[in-house]
C-alpha cells in the first residue's frame, strides 16, 4: 500500500540582518524540527526585504548569509527545498491576481501598516501615511502569493507573523469564492512552533534578543568577540557566595537553551545554593556556545565564499519550487480567463 504524500510546510526567511542566537532558538531550530514531519520548503524573502533595505550590496550579502546560516545549522538541501523568492517569478504574477481579489479594508488592518501610521500619529505628522511605501502596504498580498503558489498545507510562524497566514487564508477564500468553479487555491493552516510559544531568548541587556535593540549575540562572530559579548550580558551585584535565582538570570536563561539537561541542572543547583558567581556562569556559557558554534561557523564561512556551492544549491531549489509554481499559476490563469 502506497504511503500518502506528506503535507507541505513553507517557511519564509526575511534577509534583513546578521543571524543571532535568538534566531537559532526562535526560528531555525523549530523550523528544522518541522522538516521531520513535512515536505519542507524554505525561501529567502529578498523582495520582501526591499521595503526597508536600500543598499543592493547589503541585500545580496544578507540573502546569501541567511541561506548559509540555515544550511550550516543543519538544513539538508537534499531533503528539503530552499530557494530565493526572486528566482520564482511566478510569485509576482500571482501576487497581482490576488491583489485584484483582496479588499483594501483588509490591507488597512495589517499590523505593520497600522504600526507605521501610529508611529506617524505619535510624531504629530498630519499625513499618517508619510514615509509609508506601497511595498509595506502590499506586503500581505505578496506573502499570500508566496504561500499559495507553493500549495502549502501549513506555515510555521511566530505569533507576530500569524496575521500573514490568516490573510493568505482570507485571500485564498476570496479567490475561491469568485473563481472556484475553475480552480480552488489551497487554504493554508497556521502552525506555531512550541519554541516560539514559550519564553524568548534574552539579549545582552535583558530585553528580547533583537536586531532592533542592538542587543544580539551574532552566530558567527570570531571566538574572541563571542567571549566579549557574553561578558557583556547584564547581571546584578549579588555576591559570589549568595544564593541566586537562575530563572531571573539572563545569562542562565541563555545557558539552559544550549547546555545539556544535566549541565543546566548542575549549574542551577550551584546558583541556588550559592558559591557560583556571574563571572563563572558566563565562562561556562561561553564554553558551551563556542563548542556549538565553532563547526557551524566553519561551515558558514565556507558557504559564504564567492565560489562556494551555495548559489548552485539555491538555484537547484528554485527549479524544484518553480515546478510547483507553474502548476498552480497555470490553474489560476485558466480559472480567471487568462490562458
Amino acid at each position: 500500500m502506497q504511503e500518502a504524500p506528506r503535507k507541505v510546510s513553507l517557511t519564509g526567511i526575511k534577509p534583513t540582518g546578521e543571524p543571532h542566537l535568538g534566531n537559532l532558538v526562535g526560528a531555525i531550530r523549530p523550523a528544522l524540527e518541522l522538516a521531520e514531519r513535512y515536505d519542507a520548503m524554505y525561501f529567502i524573502a529578498d523582495y520582501h526585504a526591499l521595503t526597508t533595505i536600500r543598499d543592493p550590496d547589503l541585500l545580496r550579502h544578507y540573502s546569501r548569509s541567511v541561506a548559509a546560516t540555515w544550511i550550516a545549522a543543519g538544513l539538508d538541501t537534499d531533503r528539503v527545498t530552499m530557494y530565493r523568492q526572486s528566482e520564482v517569478p511566478e510569485t509576482f504574477e500571482l501576487a497581482w491576481a490576488l491583489s485584484c481579489v483582496s479588499a483594501k479594508g483588509l490591507m488597512n488592518r495589517a499590523h505593520a501598516y497600522k504600526a507605521a501610521r501610529d508611529k506617524n500619529a505619535e510624531a504629530g505628522k498630519a499625513d499618517l501615511d508619510s514615509g509609508i511605501n506601497m511595498g509595506l502596504y502590499n506586503y500581505p498580498v505578496l506573502m499570500a502569493a508566496d504561500i499559495l503558489l507553493m500549495d502549502a498545507d501549513v506555515v510555521p510562524v511566530g505569533k507576530d507573523q500569524a496575521q500573514h497566514v490568516e490573510y493568505a487564508a482570507d485571500i485564498a477564500g476570496s479567490f475561491n469564492h469568485l473563481f472556484g468553479r475553475g480552480y480552488k487555491l489551497k487554504i493554508p493552516e497556521l502552525v506555531l512552533p512550541e519554541a516560539q510559544a514559550g519564553k524568548t531568548l534574552p539579549g545582552l541587556d535583558g530585553r528580547k534578543m533583537s536586531k532592533s535593540y542592538a542587543n544580539t549575540i551574532p552566530l558567527f562572530v570570531k571566538e574572541s568577540q563571542l567571549k566579549k559579548l557574553v561578558r557583556r550580558i547584564a547581571t546584578d551585584s549579588t555576591p559570589v557566595e549568595a544564593p541566586k535565582d537562575p530563572d531571573a538570570s539572563h545569562a542562565f536563561q541563555i545557558f539552559e537553551q544550549f547546555a545539556t539537561e544535566a549541565e543546566a541542572a548542575a549549574v542551577r543547583k550551584r546558583l541556588e545554593a550559592g558559591g557560583m558567581g556571574w563571572g563563572e556562569l558566563k565562562d561556562r556559557l561561553f564554553e558551551v556556545l563556542n563548542e556549538l558554534l565553532t563547526p557551524l561557523r566553519a561551515r558558514y564561512d565556507e558557504l559564504m565564499e564567492p565560489d562556494s556551492e551555495l548559489d548552485a544549491l539555491l538555484a537547484a531549489g528554485a527549479e524544484r519550487a518553480r515546478a510547483r509554481a507553474r502548476v498552480v499559476l497555470s490553474n489560476v490563469r485558466t480559472a480567471v480567463g487568462i490562458d
